[in-house]
């Protein structure tokens, strides 16, 4: 596993961040228990993090979107997402392999046609969560940018 920015690649950086953990609580022994918990943690985080990114990249493409959405609605074959989507077959083809690649989308043959679907409920919930916090954030005051 790569090691990722902010963790103790290094003894170095180790004892910097101990350092600088220890000012902060005012007690090396206890910041040195607390950075032993936080590295067991972050461990713990960083199983399955880059097939989650996966996932979340997958999902931020509005033309996988919307092929997520119609799939909810039932099982298609390329050539009818294809028309839906008023997109060429190569470029709705890609989209369905890395939908398909993060496990978002199952793929079944049927002679020469390839059908697909979501590939369970989870998939479903994903996209009804996203409106539920899009509804929520709507509700919100505007966050302003500082530019």
């Amino acid at each position: 596993m790569p090691v990722r920015k902010g963790t103790c690649s290094d003894s170095e950086s180790c004892g910097h961040s101990l350092q600088r953990l220890a000012k902060f609580i005012g007690d090396s022994e206890e910041a040195r228990s607390k950075a032993h918990s936080l590295q067991a943690l972050m461990k713990r985080i960083d199983q399955g993090t880059e097939e989650e990114v996966d996932i979340f990249r997958a999902l931020a493409d509005p033309c996988r979107l919307r092929i997520l959405k119609l799939l909810q609605e039932g099982e298609f074959c390329v050539c009818e997402i294809m028309i839906a989507l008023d997109r060429p077959q190569s470029s709705t083809s890609h989209h369905l392999s890395i939908l398909k690649s993060a496990g978002l989308i199952k793929e079944r043959r049927e002679g020469k046609w390839s059908l697909y679907r979501l590939s369970d409920g989870a998939v479903i919930e994903i996209i009804n969560q996203s409106r539920l916090l899009e509804e929520e954030a709507k509700t919100r005051a505007p966050i302003r940018r500082r530019d």
